[in-house]
């Protein structure tokens, strides 16, 4: 079966198990009283299908194109590499979980973007342009490194996972879940959002952090992601989890990013034999639609 790579859930899954079926939930439905656009007349978000990503609109970001089209935008896949003609017809350009390679999981990190997209990207932003990047655990994280870093963001390359193996709430009242411009100044205030395993990174000062880790979890930096497994071999490298971001925002120029650690929250999947709901459709995640319409809403400011 075909790798179809979104995150660990929060009970540690093996790599075997990561091959397990995803299929997008077609029973998703998040209501909007008032689209942010005239439907169909919002501005072009671009979603990158060209650099071997995971994740497609018409696939397991389904809901992801589902809601955005509700709230007034116009989507459109490309599978071309960047290139300015295509970014100038678009407000945001959107690539989740791009990887260099899908069938190698193990180290050296290679770069899912050229240097000449890089830089396409950089300047496009810089000019104005808004990139959403959304990366997640190896060999995601590494995929995207070199991408992030020209923003000043260190993409770590491993798994960032609770030492516990409880679900992955992220919230105000934690202190895990920060008040700013995307989860209280745009409109309708986030309390709480779901994660599923994922990576951190740093930022830079220009930054602000949307999310971020605590002291209950590990970065964990193996060779080769089939290391990853319970219970978690002692010669893994790690990193004390605590005070890696998992999501932040930054203007750049005149334009706009935000980048987050994780795929699976703006997905809504059905995991697994038992068809376990993942995203924004589980029960726990109820405001994880919300908050990618103000993430949304904030790059189209």
């Amino acid at each position: 079966m075909k790798r179809m790579i979104i995150c660990l859930s929060a009970i540690l899954l093996s790599i075997a198990q990561l091959k397990a079926q995803q299929v997008a939930d077609e029973q998703f439905y998040y209501p909007i009283a008032d689209p942010h656009h005239q439907v169909g007349n919002g501005p072009l978000l671009l979603f990158d299908e060209a650099h071997n990503n995971a994740v497609t609109l018409r696939g397991t970001y389904a809901a992801f194109s589902d809601l955005l089209q509700a709230d007034g935008y116009s989507l459109r896949s490309t599978k071309e590499k960047v290139n300015l003609e295509r970014l100038k017809e678009a407000k945001i350009f959107i690539s989740v979980n791009a990887l260099h390679d899908p069938e190698n999981w193990s180290l050296p990190a290679r770069s899912a973007f050229t240097d000449k997209e890089i830089e396409i990207l950089r300047q496009w932003v810089f000019d104005g342009g808004c990139l959403f990047l959304v990366t997640d655990h190896m060999p995601c994280g590494g995929s995207a490194q070199a991408l992030a870093a020209v923003f000043g963001i260190q993409v770590i390359n491993g798994f960032a996972l609770r030492k516990d193996g409880k679900p992955e709430i992220f919230s105000k009242d934690k202190g895990t879940l920060l008040s700013n411009e995307v989860t209280t100044g745009s409109g309708t205030e986030i309390d709480s959002i779901m994660c599923w395993g994922g990576t951190g990174f740093t930022v830079p000062e220009t930054a602000q952090i949307i999310s971020l880790l605590d002291e209950g979890y590990e970065i964990y930096l193996p060779a080769d992601a089939n290391l990853i497994k319970r219970p978690m071999p002692d010669y893994i490298p790690r990193l004390p989890g605590k005070g890696f971001a998992n999501g932040a925002y930054l203007r750049f120029g005149e334009g706009r990013m935000v980048i987050f650690g994780d795929g699976a929250p703006f997905s809504a999947q059905l995991h697994g034999i038992k068809s376990e709901k993942r995203g924004m459709n589980h029960p726990s995640a109820y405001q994880n639609a919300q908050f990618l319409l103000n993430i949304v809403h904030w790059l189209d400011q």
